[in-house]
């Protein structure tokens, strides 16, 4: 088990891991603060937090309701 953290390039791996952390905190925050959204709520809730960096992409791109 070392030996495969000693082999994963951090540098490459850091950056997308705080992209995601911070995608994550962002579209959850807006998710809790919205009254509705395009579809079930709990369904984006589940989307945001189970589908990596695309599921806060696409909560902001289909979930959100635009009036």
């Amino acid at each position: 088990m070392q030996e495969l953290f000693e082999s994963i390039n951090w540098a490459l791996i850091t950056p997308l891991l705080v992209i995601q952390a911070i995608l994550l905190l962002v579209a959850l925050i807006d998710w809790a603060k919205e009254e509705e959204t395009s579809g079930p709520k709990w369904m984006w809730f589940f989307i945001i937090v189970f589908v990596n960096i695309i599921g806060p992409v696409l909560y902001f791109i289909f979930g959100k309701r635009r009036d």
